[in-house]
């Protein structure tokens, strides 16, 4: 027998779905159509005056009606698609389980009718037979409307991720940049003693400068120090640099190369202070 299995890649066989259906089909057909015809259900013309001739018996009504919105319901209570609704497939999930009931309860009272010989129906089950069209009709047009409606509603955008911040303590200078280091330092000692009483940038607290210095975060901060090197050479990374290696965005990258340029102007302004 071929193997059911799914393959590498390749979905399961649907044939045995076919030979599943089959029989299922049969047996509940005959079943509802039987139950339908002790509950009243029967021959009837559905245009008289037009067409005398066309006889329909509205039992076969039972079977498609009750048996066709299982399917339907299950499928979409099934289905994984992220445009259904919760609610929708809350509602597919209930009302596939119900349908397969009452497919179940009818199928049960068929046989007990036709076990004991009875031509026809108790009146409690015509008049649950009865309603059966119209419950699934209703459920049927609902389930329809709501796949609708979440199919036609307009993608919700994920919230934006929070730009990561680098609050990492920054890297130590190796021996490349350690002459570039004790420059910075020199610096910020000098200007602590021209500038009058100015603080020097502590490790990673706030940093106050002049104007026009953009207001100063923490995302600056880290900057200025992950960068101190390029600084205290005049060099400012670019907006690319920025965005790439801090992971920021365009407007946080143009915000942090004006705090870094205007540290840069400061440093040089200083530096010609007599």
């Amino acid at each position: 027998m071929q193997d059911l299995t799914i393959a590498s890649g390749r979905a399961p066989a649907r044939w045995p779905l076919i030979l599943l259906a089959l029989p299922a089909g049969v047996a509940t057909w005959s079943g509802w159509v039987g139950l339908g015809e002790r509950t009243g259900f029967g021959l009837v013309k559905p245009l008289p005056g037009i067409l005398d001739s066309l006889e329909i018996n509205t039992a076969v009504t039972l079977p498609i009606g009750v048996e066709t919105y299982a399917a339907y319901a299950l499928g979409a209570w099934l289905n994984r698609s992220p445009r259904i609704s919760d609610g929708t497939r809350r509602f597919a999930k209930w009302s596939a389980i119900g349908s397969l009931v009452l497919g179940m309860l009818g199928q049960v009272a068929y046989h007990l009718l036709e076990v004991f010989q009875q031509a026809l129906a108790p009146w409690e089950v015509t008049t649950a037979v009865s309603a059966l069209p119209v419950l699934v009709l209703g459920m049927g047009a609902g389930l329809s409307h709501m796949i609708s409606r979440d199919l036609h509603a307009p993608a919700v955008p994920d919230p934006a991720p929070a730009v990561p911040v680098d609050v990492s303590e920054p890297a130590q200078p190796g021996p490349d940049d350690a002459e570039a280091a004790r420059a910075v330092e020199d610096l910020i000692a000098w200007t602590h003693r021209v500038s009058g009483g100015i603080p020097p940038l502590p490790p990673l607290g706030e940093v106050r400068v002049l104007d026009p210095v953009p207001e100063v975060d923490e995302v600056c901060t880290s900057a200025g120090h992950h960068y101190r090197a390029m600084l205290a050479q005049g060099e400012i990374p670019s907006i690319r640099q920025l965005k790439k290696e801090l992971r920021i965005g365009q407007d946080r990258a143009a915000q942090v190369q004006a705090y870094l340029s205007a540290l840069v102007d400061r440093r040089e302004a200083l530096a010609v202070t007599p």
